[in-house]
């Protein structure tokens, strides 16, 4: 069949792989995109889990926090130009008064009309792809974080003393977690949220991947083990290495902190957009 160079394009882009690898995977899962994917992955020719760097828009995050909740929405242009012009700086917020005031968590039509008015004027196509609302009870605090105008974060943390809150030594750790999860892109926020169908499927491809090494099976069992904890500490949020301090796992900053300040400080939920991505 024919393979078009559309889509060993994408699965280069997405995997990392060669170009004829990714040609030659294509071929033999018939064309079936997530197969050959996974064949590659199976092959050791892509990384287990890549989230692709590439920023196909222009465009912008933006963030709000509110009493009852913390908010990131994407806004897309088709330039960097237009993406600094005031009116849709302007255009941003007003969608984000929107979506505060209705308790919106996704699109609506009245919000696509707001962005469509908008491009009667700038005279360049632009889009709102995705909200994220993230609700947060009156004990706990958000905490946001915005990357280049290109990746937003929100934390949210549990605080035994409400007002430990105002402490700034626990302002700037929170403040420091964020910036954590804007820079190393978590998938999930620990190992016990990892939902099994990926857990399942990582280890599949690692048990592949350690078969073709022709070790025994005890061997192999250890090397499976291995990968998945390794992936376990690079993809979940509180296993990662600490960004200021990579000798300490998140969740070790965070039990440290609550013993210097007398009172338990958790990580509990967050919301990770980056512009672009899927």
């Amino acid at each position: 069949m024919e393979i078009k160079a559309t889509e060993v394009k994408r699965l280069r882009e997405k995997t990392g792989a060669g170009m004829m690898d990714c040609k030659n995977a294509l071929a033999k899962a018939e064309g079936d995109f997530d197969k050959a994917e996974r064949l590659l992955k199976e092959q050791g020719l892509a990384a287990a889990v890549k989230k692709s760097d590439r920023v196909t828009n222009s465009g912008k995050i933006f963030s709000r926090i509110l009493p009852d909740k913390g908010i990131l929405l994407e806004l897309t242009s088709e330039t960097d130009f237009v993406a600094r012009n005031s009116l849709f700086q302007e255009l941003g917020n007003k969608l984000l008064d929107k979506v505060a005031a209705q308790n919106l968590t996704a699109p609506t039509d009245e919000l696509h009309l707001m962005v469509k008015e908008t491009i009667g004027t700038i005279k360049e196509n632009m889009q709102l792809r995705r909200i994220l609302a993230l609700p947060v009870p009156p004990a706990d605090a958000l905490v946001e974080y915005i990357h280049d105008d290109r990746i937003g974060v929100i934390l949210r943390f549990a605080v035994a003393d409400p007002k430990a809150k105002d402490n700034p030594r626990v302002k700037e750790v929170m403040f420091d977690c964020a910036l954590h999860a804007a820079a190393f892109a978590p998938l999930f926020l620990s190992r016990d949220k990892v939902s099994p169908a990926f857990l399942k499927e990582q280890e599949e491809i690692f048990t592949k991947q350690a078969e073709n090494l022709g070790k025994p099976a005890n061997v192999v069992q250890g090397i499976i083990k291995g990968k998945v904890s390794k992936l376990l500490s690079e993809i979940c949020l509180l296993d990662q290495p600490f960004v200021k301090d990579d000798k300490r796992k998140v969740s070790k900053v965070l039990e440290d902190l609550s013993k210097e300040v007398g009172t338990k400080i958790e990580l509990v939920q967050y919301a990770y957009m980056k512009l672009g991505a899927e």
